[in-house]
């Protein structure tokens, strides 16, 4: 009976959606659900970091802002930690049914992570869709006030934080893929 309650409102959301922030925010938070409960939208957007990271393989730097035109959920994450092993796999199954031109997910190694170190970790876990990317100084990571590993933000279309969810979560839940795919229907 959820679920149907929240396909319902899913649809209703595709088909009315508030075209001046995206997604009506209230009904998406209404979708949330078991440990989607932790996913906390923000009343007014708040402005992500400007800070650089590093791009996967050495492939130079980028911002936060060269993702915007999309949702992003952004995963600040660590090698060391054992919640971010667990739910890097649901993030790369979120990747593989939402990401395109509307939705991505952009996984960032905070702090002292190998590079090498790093792709061991996703080899392991069999993920080949999700970047390596790092921030190795925690600069975007402080500048977001990332006080503990996993945090996972959502940032709209503008590149602005809309919703954050501290520590692990099934993201390979129902509520998690109804509230991904009412943003990404109403971008």
């Amino acid at each position: 009976m959820r679920l149907v309650r929240q396909l319902s409102l899913y649809m209703a959301l595709a088909l009315g959606a508030n075209a001046a922030f995206g997604a009506d925010l209230s009904a998406v938070e209404a979708l949330r659900e078991g440990d989607m409960k932790k996913l906390v939208f923000h009343t007014e957007a708040k402005p992500a970091s400007n800070a650089s990271f590093e791009l996967a393989d050495g492939a130079g730097e980028a911002q936060l802002s060269d993702y915007e035109g999309k949702y992003v959920l952004l995963n600040f994450w660590a090698t060391w930690c054992p919640p971010c092993r667990k739910e890097m796999p649901m993030l790369s199954a979120l990747q593989d049914e939402f990401g395109g031109e509307n939705f991505e997910v952009l996984t960032l190694a905070t702090g002292r992570n190998n590079p090498a170190g790093i792709k061991k970790f996703f080899e392991e876990i069999g993920v080949t869709n999700l970047p390596r990317h790092q921030d190795p100084k925690s600069a975007v990571a402080r500048d977001m006030t990332v006080l503990g590993l996993p945090i996972t933000v959502i940032l709209d279309p503008e590149g602005n934080e809309i919703a954050r969810l501290r520590g692990e979560a099934d993201w390979s839940s129902e509520s998690a893929k109804a509230v991904i795919g009412a943003l990404v229907a109403g971008s």
